[in-house]
Parts: C-alpha cells; sequence; structure tokens
C-alpha cells in the first residue's frame, strides 16, 4: 500500500528537475521490483508507470513478457492496461507475440467489453502471422451484434489486408456488405477502408460504384462525403462512364456545400477524374475556377495555398479561365509566406503565353528591385519607439529580398521566356532589355545563365542583333559591373556576352574603334580570365573590322589617324601579354604580334604621287600595280569574317556519320598489339615468385639462378630478332625511302590532326621552277568621297517598322546528314551576306578587294582528311637476319566528294 503510483512518479519528475537520472533509475528499480509481484494491481501499476516511462524514450521491451501476463488477466481494467502497453512497445520483432494468439482468439470471443479493448489492441500489434491466424475470427466480427464492435472490426480488417493480402479474397465480399449497414459509423468506417485499399490498385473496386453512388447522394456526413469523392476521383480514371453520372452530383454539392474540406475535395477530384473535359465540363470547369479563385483570397493562408495548387492543374486543360484571375494570382507573389510565394510562381509558370508574358515578367521584375533605403530616424524618434510600442516593420531579411528567393524568382523569369526554344517570346528587343535588366536588379548569381541566354538570342534571332549589338554597347560603356565584378552577385558575367556580341557581329556597329578602350582599359585585366580573354579576342575584331572599312575609303589623310591607332592598340595590348593568366596572355600576345607587323607595314607605306596624265581608274586596271592602301589593313579582318557562327542543332554530334572502313576500336598500328601481348605474357612470367624459408635459402638460390637464367635466355631470344644489326641500304632503297617519307609529309602538312616537325632542315638544292607566281590585283575603284574616317551604317537607316522576329529552332546539321527530305536553305558564307535590322537592300556591302589566289594543281588539294595511315611489319620466318621492311599502305576511299576551297 506503500508504493508509489503513476501520479507519484509524474510528481516525483517535476520535483527532481535537476537529478532526473537518480530519480528515474530509483524508480526503474521499484518498478522492476513491482512487475514480477504476483498482484495483478501492482503489476498493472509496474506497467502504466513503465509506459509513461517508454513515452519519455527509455526502452520496456525487456517487460514484454510480464506485459502478456497483464493482457491475460479476466479484469477489464487491468486488461486494457496490458493492451495499452502491448500498443505502446511490441512491434513485428516482439518474440512474445507468437504467445499472444490463442489469447487474443480467446478474448475476441469472450464479453463485449473484452472484444472492443482486444479490436483496438489488435490492429496496432498485427503482423502478417496473426492476420494469418486472426483473418476468420475478424471477419466474423463483422456481423457482431454491437455497432461499435462492428466498427472496430472493419478498422481491423484494413490491417490484416495490408499485412496479409490473400485474406482479401475472402474479406472484401463481407467488407462490401458493410455499405449498407444500418449503423453510419460502421458505413463511415467502411468507406474510409475502402478508400485507403483503392490507392493501390483502384480498377479491382469498380464494382463497388453504385452503392458509392447511392452514398453520395443520400448522404449528409461530410466527412464521409470528403471520403467518397476522393474514392471516386481514383476510379474515374479507370471507367470513363463514371465522369457523365459524377459531373451533376459534384457541380451540385460544389455550388451548395458551406464546408470548405468538402469543397476543396470536389474541385480536387474534378481535375484529376478528367471531369473538366468536354463542352458538359466546360462549366464546371468555371466554377471550379471561380471557387479556388475565391479561396485565393481568402485570409487563410492554407486555402491560398491549396487554391495555387489546384490551378496549377486546371492551367493544362483550361488555361483562359485561369488567365482571368491573373491579377489575383500575381497579388500571392507579394505575400509574406514563402511556400504561398513558391506556389504562385508555379502557377504564373504554367500559365504564360506570347499573350501575358511581357505583363506578367514585368510585375515580377518588379519584386526584384529594392526598396529605398529610409532616412535614418532621428533620436525623438527613436526614444517613441521604445516608448510606444508600433507594429514590426519588415526586417531587411524578409522573403522578398531573401537571396534564396531572388535567385528562384530570376531563374523562373527566365525559364518563362526561354522554354520551348523562345516559343512565348514576340518582341525579342523586349527580352534582351529584360536580361539587361534582371543582370542590374537580380543581386544574385545568376550571371552565366544571363550571358548564356544573351548569346544564344542573338545567334538564333537574326533580326535583334543590331538591337543587341547596340545595348551591349551601352552595357560596356557603364562601369557598373566593373566596378562590382568580385563581389557576390555582380553579374560580371555579363560583360563576357556583351563582349562577344559586338565583336561577333561588329558590322552592326556605327564607330567601332570608339569601343576599343572600353575592352582594353587596365580594369578589364582584374576580371576573370574568361572574360579578359574575350575582351582582347572581341577588341582584335573591332580593330581588323575597322583597319578593312578604312582600306576601302581610304585616303591619305587616313595614314596619321591609322598608325596613331596602332600604336594605342600595341601601347594596350602590351599590359595583356604580361599577364599571369595563360589564356590571356597568349591571346594579348599572338595579337599583338599582327599589330607589330601591322605598324611596320604601315611605317613603310608612302602615299603614291598622282600625276595628271595619269587616268583615276588605271590602276584598277593594272593587275601589276600596288594598293592604293597598305597591304596589312586586311591582315586581321579575314581571320573572323570567313564563317558565319551559327547556331548547332542538339542532335549535330549524334549526326555525324562514321567514315566507311573506319574502326574505332581497331589498332592505329597493329604492331603494337602484338608487343603489347608479348610484354604481357613477361609479366606473367616475372609474378611468379618463390617462397622463402630459412632452411632451405642455398636451394631457393639455386632454383633463382636456374629461373633468372631461363628468362635470360628467353628475351635474349626474342630481342634477337629485334637488335640484329640492318644491313647497309642501297642507294635505290635509299631513294625510295626519301620518296615515300617526302609524299608523307607531304599529304600531313595541311592535316590539322598531325603535328609537324618544323625544326630548319638541311638545305636542300634551291628548285626554282616550285616557286609559285602571285599576282596581286589592285583595289576596285573607290567612289569618290570626302575625307573621314570610316563609320558604320548611318544613324539615319534605322528601321521604322517593327521587324518580323525569325527564332532558328533547328540549328546547323553536319554536312552530308539527311534529318528531312525538305530541302534546306543554304547558309551564307560571308558574315555580309546576313540579313540584319537596317534598311541595306539598295547598298550591299563591298566585297574586299580581289586579290588573286595562289594557283595550286588540282591534284594537290586535299578533299577529305586523310584516312589513318597503317604501318604494318613483316614477319620473319626462323632467325633469319634479313632486313625488316616497313610497308606504307595508305587506305584511300572511294567516291570521296570534293570540297571547294575558296
Amino acid at each position: 500500500m506503500w508504493e508509489r503510483t503513476l501520479q507519484d512518479l509524474i510528481r516525483g519528475l517535476r520535483a527532481n528537475k535537476n537529478d532526473e537520472n537518480k530519480f528515474i533509475a530509483q524508480a526503474m528499480d521499484e518498478i522492476r521490483r513491482e512487475i514480477k509481484s504476483k498482484d495483478m494491481e501492482l503489476k498493472a501499476g509496474a506497467v502504466m508507470k513503465l509506459t509513461y516511462l517508454d513515452m519519455l524514450g527509455y526502452d520496456m521491451n525487456w517487460a514484454s513478457f510480464h506485459i502478456v501476463e497483464v493482457m491475460s488477466s479476466p479484469k477489464i481494467h487491468i486488461k486494457s492496461v496490458g493492451y495499452l502497453g502491448a500498443v505502446q512497445s511490441f512491434n513485428e520483432d516482439t518474440d512474445v507475440l507468437m504467445l499472444t494468439t490463442n489469447l487474443l482468439k480467446k478474448d475476441l470471443s469472450s464479453t463485449p467489453a473484452d472484444v472492443a479493448v482486444t479490436l483496438n489492441g489488435v490492429s496496432s500489434i498485427m503482423t502478417a502471422d496473426l492476420a494469418r491466424d486472426l483473418g476468420p475470427e475478424l471477419v466474423g466480427m463483422l456481423n457482431h451484434s454491437r455497432p461499435h464492435i462492428r466498427k472496430r472490426a472493419v478498422a481491423a480488417m484494413y490491417r490484416v489486408f495490408q499485412k496479409y493480402p490473400d485474406a482479401l479474397r475472402h474479406g472484401i465480399g463481407r467488407l462490401q456488405e458493410k455499405l449498407e449497414d444500418s449503423d453510419p459509423g460502421v458505413v463511415c468506417a467502411t468507406v474510409n477502408v475502402l478508400c485507403e485499399l483503392a490507392r493501390r490498385n483502384p480498377q479491382d473496386y469498380l464494382p463497388l460504384a453504385p452503392q458509392l453512388f447511392h452514398l453520395l447522394t443520400t448522404s449528409s456526413n461530410n466527412w464521409m462525403l470528403i471520403k467518397i469523392v476522393k474514392l471516386f476521383g481514383s476510379l474515374s480514371p479507370h471507367e470513363p462512364r463514371l465522369v457523365k453520372k459524377l459531373q451533376p452530383p459534384i457541380t451540385d454539392l460544389i455550388s451548395t456545400t458551406s464546408a470548405i474540406s468538402l469543397l476543396y475535395e470536389c474541385v480536387h477530384t474534378c481535375i484529376i477524374g478528367n471531369m473538366l473535359q468536354g463542352p458538359t465540363g466546360y462549366s464546371l470547369a468555371r466554377t471550379c475556377v471561380s471557387k479556388l479563385a475565391a479561396f485565393i483570397e481568402d485570409s487563410d493562408q492554407n486555402l491560398k495555398y491549396i487554391a495555387l495548387l489546384a490551378m496549377v492543374k486546371i492551367v493544362p486543360t483550361h488555361p483562359h479561365l485561369v488567365a482571368e484571375y491573373q491579377d489575383t494570382i500575381l497579388s500571392s507573389v507579394d505575400d509574406e509566406d514563402i511556400s504561398i510565394r513558391m506556389r504562385a510562381l508555379d502557377l504564373l509558370s504554367a500559365l504564360v503565353n506570347r499573350d501575358n508574358l511581357q505583363s506578367i515578367v514585368q510585375q515580377l521584375l518588379s519584386h526584384l528591385v529594392k526598396p529605398e533605403s529610409s532616412a535614418i530616424p532621428s533620436a525623438v524618434q527613436s526614444l517613441s519607439q521604445h516608448v510606444i510600442p508600433s507594429a514590426p516593420a519588415k526586417s531587411p531579411g524578409a522573403p522578398s529580398q531573401s537571396t534564396a528567393y531572388r535567385l528562384v524568382l530570376s531563374q523562373r523569369i527566365m525559364t518563362m521566356c526561354s522554354q520551348n526554344t523562345y516559343d512565348n517570346v514576340a518582341d525579342f528587343e523586349w527580352y534582351l532589355s529584360v536580361l539587361v535588366d534582371l543582370a542590374y536588379v537580380s543581386n544574385v548569381d545568376i550571371g552565366t545563365q544571363i550571358r548564356d541566354q544573351l548569346v544564344d538570342v542573338v545567334g538564333r534571332v537574326r533580326a535583334a542583333r543590331s538591337y543587341a549589338v547596340k545595348l551591349m554597347v551601352k552595357v560596356l560603356s557603364d562601369d557598373t559591373f566593373l566596378l562590382h565584378a568580385g563581389e557576390p552577385g555582380s553579374c560580371s558575367e555579363v560583360l563576357w556576352a556583351a563582349a562577344w556580341i559586338c565583336g561577333e557581329y561588329c558590322g552592326e556597329l556605327s564607330a567601332p574603334d570608339e569601343l576599343i578602350p572600353y575592352l582594353l582599359q587596365p580594369e578589364i585585366a582584374s576580371l576573370r580570365p574568361d572574360i579578359t580573354a574575350v575582351c582582347i579576342q572581341s577588341a582584335t575584331k573591332l580593330f581588323g573590322y575597322w583597319a578593312s572599312e578604312a582600306a576601302k575609303q581610304w585616303t591619305d589623310s587616313f595614314l596619321e589617324d591609322l598608325k596613331k591607332a596602332v600604336d594605342i592598340m600595341i601601347e594596350q595590348m602590351e599590359q595583356f601579354a604580361s599577364s599571369t593568366q595563360i589564356e590571356v596572355q597568349e591571346r594579348a600576345a599572338n595579337v599583338l604580334q599582327l599589330l607589330i607587323f601591322i605598324k611596320r607595314d604601315v611605317a613603310m607605306y608612302k602615299p603614291k604621287q598622282e600625276d595628271g596624265f595619269s587616268a583615276p581608274n588605271a590602276a584598277a586596271f593594272d593587275p601589276v600595280s600596288e594598293p592604293s592602301f597598305p597591304k596589312s589593313l586586311y591582315l586581321i579582318e579575314p581571320l573572323f569574317s570567313s564563317h558565319e557562327l551559327n547556331p548547332v542543332a542538339s542532335i549535330a554530334q549524334a549526326s555525324v556519320p562514321v567514315p566507311d572502313g573506319l574502326d574505332l576500336d581497331a589498332w592505329i598500328v597493329p604492331s603494337m598489339q602484338d608487343r603489347v601481348t608479348e610484354e604481357g605474357d613477361d609479366g606473367d612470367v616475372s609474378e611468379r615468385k618463390i617462397k622463402r624459408n630459412k632452411k632451405g635459402k642455398e636451394k631457393e638460390s639455386a632454383s633463382r639462378t636456374k629461373v633468372k637464367g631461363g628468362k635470360k635466355k628467353q628475351k635474349e631470344g626474342r630481342y634477337q630478332e629485334e637488335l640484329v644489326p640492318q644491313e647497309e641500304e642501297t642507294a635505290e632503297e635509299k631513294a625510295e625511302r626519301e620518296r615515300l617519307k617526302a609524299e608523307r609529309l607531304e599529304r600531313m602538312r595541311d592535316d590539322p590532326y598531325y603535328i609537324m616537325d618544323d625544326r630548319p632542315q638541311k638545305p636542300s638544292a634551291e628548285d626554282v621552277d616550285s616557286i609559285p607566281v602571285v599576282r596581286l590585283d589592285g583595289p576596285l575603284p573607290l567612289p569618290k568621297e570626302e575625307p573621314r574616317l570610316p563609320g558604320l551604317r548611318s544613324s539615319a537607316s534605322i528601321r521604322s517598322t517593327p521587324p518580323s522576329f525569325v527564332v532558328e529552332k533547328e540549328g546547323e546539321m553536319p554536312v552530308g546528314v539527311v534529318i528531312t527530305p525538305q530541302p534546306s536553305t543554304p547558309v551564307p558564307s560571308s558574315r555580309h551576306q546576313t540579313p540584319n535590322l537596317l534598311d541595306v537592300a539598295t547598298m550591299p556591302p563591298p566585297s574586299l578587294p580581289s586579290f588573286q589566289s595562289y594557283e595550286v594543281p588540282d591534284d594537290e588539294l586535299r578533299t577529305s582528311t586523310p584516312e589513318p595511315i597503317k604501318v604494318t611489319r613483316a614477319k620473319k620466318k626462323g632467325t633469319s637476319t634479313a632486313k625488316k621492311k616497313r610497308t606504307v599502305k595508305p587506305e584511300t576511299k572511294a567516291g570521296d566528294e570534293g570540297t571547294v576551297i575558296h
């Protein structure tokens, strides 16, 4: 009578917070003594205290047998304590569960109170063995006279079906009868079980549709209706006829019910059950969208969240209905809850199209603009805030200004615009402006994505190149990105795209010489090496284009300006040639050598003295006359303008045809394969080692000597063939070998896949006949204009009508690959043939001076990449010391089409 009860244990825990472990250790000792007592009341009290301690994290698995003893008590209040302890501590690995089978069967056939307690407990401790053994008894309980017993039996049957699926074939029929039970609680429990079972195999429960439909139209229990509607949502995709049958009652529920949970489940079922399709589903879809819009405007955050989730699923079938509430959805982006913001972004991404893209993106961009910081409060204002508490201001770390949210928002804007290769973009000039604005206001690390988007858009959309070049000039002339390049979120990668676009499409510039100082300013060296290298390359392109344009409009007054421009370029390029970055240093050094060559050529140039008796156009028709401008002005520009860079198809690499006769797995030199095989065999022999022992060292050394001697003989025999002295070549053989070598070197000279030895060779006899004669034609007659530096296209030629943007979605494919039988449009091979935004149709761009190309015989033209040379070694028979012969057999592929070299 002096043992502590559960209430005493709880009071003691509260009183010993400072020394809780010591108190619990003492309590556990008392519980161990009490649980071994023969007094069932005392044992049940110990189980109750042990169950409470188990909830606090202390293990009670050691008392599982004693819990079974308490479960077997005939007294209901003690039996309830035993089942409570079993539910709390038993699991599938508990070893005493096999002892409870007969006990559970006995309790299931006892009084209704014992049956109720047993059903509650067995539902939690069910295992596969118990489900197999107790299945018949639980099926029998479904017909019990007491409704609360039938309801508990239905719930227990779900655990039986879950642990022992074979019981479904015997129990599903009896469970189906419970849908027509007289007690609403039993029916509700049955619907719950069927709803859970139908999640795995909905088609197996289609025969229950008539009974469930009757319950849907007659029941007034909202919770049961929710389960029935969910169940029909799982069944209707497998039975299309259910859709027409369910539309009227579900529409009535949506229109009349005041229960928010039931309303949402009806809307969700209409979406997943394909009930919004067809003419009859249109009115239902409009009703669902209007109800969800009302949820979004509700103050309950949970309703907003589920409404946004549901609308995302309606957009694919009825986007125009959701678009009517675009302003309501956009207002959710201003919500303080970050989860609602993300769901609103998902919905806007699914809702966007060509008509609403610009309005949506502009409003999303406004969320990235940071609000202006307010002025510093005065002392009086600060004191008043402490004296009179006011509403807390929005902290700077709010979701709208958090880095993670800004990153997601920026990426989502670019995804909306670029999906399906810019299908939603109608005005690419606007999109280029958005990308630049995003680089300024995002303040997150998305510079790489913006760079790729800028280059991709300009490469695919020809009509946007003129505007893109003008926009990139503004970016390069603004020092914002340059000053904040080292800061996080500076998006300095935009300078890479700006420099590349201005260099690649320099023909769209009005004054390329004015942009070069921005690309070569000293601060560029502090950027990342890849950005600096692109700036150097683009500056070289701009100078080459400017020089070629100067040659076309050459007058002697340009000479001083040209010398000054070359000196400035050399001075600016020298600072990059000493960079520690290898890529920057290499590019700058190469360009510097070209500029030095141009400087020397310009210094040697002497203006021609015109005499009054020569015809003005005589030089143009004289094939041997010198041009009137320095030849080196055309040195750089052809290096970058030979071919136009176009977008490449995504399957281009996989579509490259493998040449006939090419085996990538075969050895290039077959003799090397034999040598590797021989070396592998020798390696196997060398790995064999003799075990050492202390007693037989002399035997071991003798055997090792024998083995080594044998290996030495084998190696000598193998190398005897390889190291035999060769006989001296005759004069004919030497001449033949030299001729074959000269032919091989000539074939490999123009092949970029072979590295030639450029070391000086012995001087050979000079062949005067092999020296080519090159004749340089003079430049075309130039129109007489006023002396001025060459500019680009006049600013007056700006378009007055909006262009029609054409996106090159497919991209280029390898030569010879046929994807569709439709003839493809030939791609122009010259930069000047690229259609552009300006009205230059009446004045075609001037071509380069027609210098005559080198005359090369037709048999020396390399029409294709030469096949790999196979070197075979003649095998020797016996121990002959004959000289090894190497034969070169180049394979030729018939039917190769010749390419035209311009």
